[in-house]
């Protein structure tokens, strides 16, 4: 079976057909750098994540471009707010971002571009644009001229009515259309800017992500994602931008776009208190069950991020690192073990990236491990370690995983392992009741004791 992803440009699962398959070329829209990252954020880097990994083991190259914003008009407001410079804000800010994402498993694209670090592809690109007839300069600003596009509104399908309202931009004077969105405008006093031939200012944001991808990817390359609240007017701006500067039929071949993220049912916001960022929920699970929840629907699904669906992560990666903890015998095994194309993780994953399918695979395997003895039972493993690794899971040490410290205060390790040699001489000395006692104080405290033919074992409930 060949990947097959949805396309929003034509609306269709479809076959994805590289324009050259020795070499992938994809681009996601990354964070604007102002604040830490919540978990709408860090779905699309997990989605995209997983389709990297998937498409390295499909292609012999793949290109990975993640871009930062790092101007912006709420990063400028954040440092009037706060009073912090914005290089201090960005600086301080991506390196949060790259730390968080890393956290959740995702591995660093191939180039993360800066914005501010191809203002002159941008003005290069804003200058090609008015010389063939499609932006223009009024007021100190440059604005796309959206009539001279006729197939404008193609990947959002919206009509002239619904891409006015949904533009968010400013109806202003200097405008020729109501639909025309801004390319350059002016810095105000104290702001960022940069000379330009249209005075001292800075770009939009459309432009941005437009003049990035060109620089690194071509004017035209095989996937562009980012989530589905970017489809209009972001996306299509962007399309827009690079089609009339390059004079080309496509921007992107595939157009990839992640549902949305609820929480508890409801729209995240702060002014309802369930603002959840990335920062704030590893201090209370592992990366890794953040993750795990972020895959647990189908891409283009919306998402409702719970508290129960925390826990249900956990108990499931609990599960599945039991099984590898479980062989203890087998633990010298191949990690990694080449997956076949027939392989069900690799089947799930072209079916339009069905994580949730390849995921019960997992739990498929875990279970065959558990009933495995022996060189079944190391091939298992071995297997089971590369089905999830090819989707960022199982990436410690079983017995790292379960001695993980919580958030709430608990027992260290060292304390942990003293209590457990004291038990251990208790039950020599035929003394149970304090050997009990020991291994009830730690359940109370959230520890439990595993006894087996090796010795104790201990994890964390």
């Amino acid at each position: 079976m060949s990947l097959m992803l949805t396309n929003t440009l034509t609306g269709r699962k479809e076959p994805f057909a590289p324009i050259d398959p020795d070499h992938i070329r994809m681009y996601v829209c990354g964070p604007t750098v102002y604040d830490f990252a919540h978990i709408g954020n860090a779905r699309p880097v997990v989605v995209f994540d997983v389709l990297y990994r998937h498409l390295r083991y499909l292609y012999p190259r793949v290109t990975y471009v993640r871009n930062i914003t790092d101007v912006d008009d709420k990063i400028i407001e954040a440092s009037r707010r706060t009073g912090e410079s914005i290089d201090l804000i960005t600086t301080r800010t991506t390196a949060a971002y790259q730390e968080d994402m890393r956290a959740i498993g995702a591995l660093d694209p191939d180039i993360e571009p800066r914005a501010t670090a191809h203002i002159d592809d941008m003005i290069a690109m804003i200058s090609r644009l008015i010389e063939r007839g499609h932006a223009y300069a009024a007021d100190g600003h440059v604005l796309f001229n959206v009539p001279s596009m006729p197939d404008y509104g193609a990947l959002s399908r919206r009509d002239r009515d619904g891409q006015i309202a949904g533009a968010r931009v400013e109806v202003a004077s200097y405008k020729k259309d109501p639909a025309d969105f801004v390319l350059w405008k002016p810095a105000e006093p104290g702001a960022p800017g940069w000379d330009s031939p249209w005075g001292r200012g800075r770009p939009g944001w459309h432009i941005e992500c437009s003049a990035m991808s060109a620089r690194h990817l071509g004017a035209t390359f095989d996937i562009h994602g980012g989530g589905q609240d970017l489809i209009f007017p972001h996306h299509e701006n962007e399309i827009a931008q690079s089609r009339c500067a390059h004079g080309t039929d496509a921007m992107a071949r595939c157009w990839i776009h992640n549902g949305y993220v609820m929480v508890e049912g409801e729209k995240m916001s702060k002014s309802l208190g369930n603002f959840r960022t990335v920062h704030d929920l590893r201090d209370q699970w592992p990366g890794e069950v953040i993750r795990m929840v972020l895959l647990s629907a189908q891409y283009r699904q919306p998402l409702d991020f719970t508290e129960d669906g925390l826990r249900q992560a956990k108990a499931s990666l609990d599960r599945l690192y039991g099984a590898l903890r479980h062989q203890v015998d087998t633990a010298a095994g191949p990690d990694v073990l080449p997956l076949a194309p027939d392989d069900p993780v690799i089947r799930a994953l072209n079916d339009d990236l069905n994580t949730p399918q390849a995921m019960a695979a997992l739990h498929e395997t875990a279970g065959a491990v558990n009933r495995a003895s022996g060189d079944e039972a190391r091939r298992l493993v071995g297997l089971l370690r590369s089905q999830a690794n090819h989707m960022g899971l199982l990436t410690v040490d079983p017995e790292a995983w379960f001695q993980q410290m919580p958030a709430a205060d608990g027992p260290g390790t060292e304390e942990i392992e003293a209590m457990i040699v004291a038990r251990q001489e208790a039950r020599k000395t035929r003394d149970f009741k304090e050997a009990d006692r020991i291994r009830d104080t730690l359940a109370d405290q959230g520890v439990i004791l595993e006894d087996g033919p090796t010795g104790t074992t201990w994890k964390r409930n």
